[in-house]
């Protein structure tokens, strides 16, 4: 009898700090109000304490572009740096950021006009530094002010009031809305794939093909499933045409692409596959930008194959033009990834998959490597090395190239 009430009491004790983590909490509401005529979003974000309480957030604000800012408690700027401590009881604070934003090059990465807007949501809400009581963790929801018949689509699911959106991010303690976001006199196309809601949304008027972008998705879907995993459980793909910048950008659980991009291109690859695979993977370039890259271009190929939306032949010749763009280039190991040097690193992967394949005997392949990197997010070289090991069972003779060195 004492050794089960000793077993009881240790158990209750190991479960008690994640009881108490799951009870402390805080409310966090931002409520983004867009502004056409003066070319802003009025953001308003509202903390009230519960079980928890957050004490003081320091957000990194660019003053050219977050401007008119208020609040309740202490408000003071640094710089970029954005100090506000709300009161104990709770508070708000107010400012506007200024929408329009181009791209080095020309076209913009974000815009407002009379009838629309598409911005991410972790440039209206900045990232921040958060104080708060031991382990308090935040409870979101996002709200819109719109002007008369605008509409509005996130990459976030729809509280049950239909009026909010539920923020929720494991990785943080602060959730604050990320991604892609369309609002406006706008058309959606939406279809649910096995629990992952996929929505395609543009301007109307805009020559977006929704309805050819979802059919890809849906044709692809068993096998970005199978490549990746588990997937999201809801993608905004948003567009829009020219004076928008004419490409494609990735954001967390959506992406941005030009309504002239061509799904399939001429060499094989898709930039709404590359995209896709960025949003899906999350395997970010911090460490080794060609990684990422040349993961997410080899599969806009492959996936494409995979997917019988182009033939066998047509695959082999996107791998030819890969190994002909890249054939100057002699290191992967640079700060950044341009064409020629994501050419080779696609070469590079298709030939590490071919080795995996070949020395597991079939049982494994690629996908196992990539699914490793997803949990790591961020993975360096040896990174790479150790998943290739993992799926063969040896070092890899591949990642000993010399454009590794």
């Amino acid at each position: 009898m004492r050794e089960r009430i000793l077993i009881a009491c240790v158990l209750l004790l190991l479960a008690l700090p994640a009881l108490a983590a799951k009870r402390s909490s805080y409310d966090v509401d931002y409520l983004v109000e867009f502004l056409p005529a003066e070319k802003v979003a009025a953001v308003t974000i509202s903390v009230r304490p519960g079980t928890g309480m957050a004490n003081s957030f320091d957000f990194r604000m660019d003053p050219r572009r977050y401007t008119q800012i208020e609040g309740d408690g202490t408000v003071e700027r640094d710089g970029d740096r954005l100090l506000w401590d709300p009161p104990a009881t709770g508070g708000e604070l107010r400012y506007r950021y200024r929408i329009d934003k181009r791209r080095r090059g020309g076209g913009y990465d974000a815009r407002i006009t009379e009838h629309w807007t598409i911005v991410r949501g972790d440039h209206l809400i900045p990232s921040a530094v958060v104080r708060t009581t031991p382990g308090a963790d935040s409870r979101a929801r996002l709200r819109f002010k719109l002007p008369e018949g605008w509409s509005v689509d996130t990459p976030w699911k729809l509280a049950s009031d239909g009026k909010s959106y539920v923020i929720v991010n494991p990785e943080r303690r602060f959730d604050r809305p990320t991604g892609w976001m369309i609002a406006g006199d706008i058309g959606i196309r939406r279809e649910q794939l096995d629990g992952m809601e996929v929505a395609v949304a543009a301007p109307r008027g805009e020559a977006m093909r929704r309805n050819e972008v979802l059919a890809m998705v849906h044709v692809s879907y068993p096998e970005l499933q199978a490549a990746f995993g588990k997937l999201p459980s809801k993608i905004l793909i948003v567009g829009a045409g020219d004076p928008m910048w004419r490409g494609g950008l990735s954001g967390p659980r959506s992406l941005y692409m030009h309504a002239a991009r061509p799904l399939i291109s001429e060499n094989g690859t898709s930039t709404l596959m590359h995209e896709l695979v960025h949003v899906i993977t999350r395997i970010q370039g911090t460490h080794e930008p060609w990684i990422a890259e040349g993961i997410a271009e080899y599969y806009s190929l492959s996936l494409l194959y995979r997917s019988a939306l182009i033939s066998e032949a047509r695959y082999q010749r996107g791998l030819e033009w890969m190994r002909n763009h890249g054939r100057s280039v002699r290191t992967l190991r640079g700060v950044r990834s341009h064409g020629p040097v994501t050419a080779r690193a696609v070469t590079l992967f298709a030939e590490l998959d071919a080795e995996i394949r070949e020395r597991s005997g079939g049982e494994r392949d690629l996908d196992d490597v990539v699914q490793a990197l997803m949990k790591i997010r961020r993975p360096t070289l040896e990174d790479l090395r150790r998943a290739a090991e993992d799926a063969i069972g040896a070092p890899s003779k591949t990642l000993q190239s010399r454009v590794l060195d």
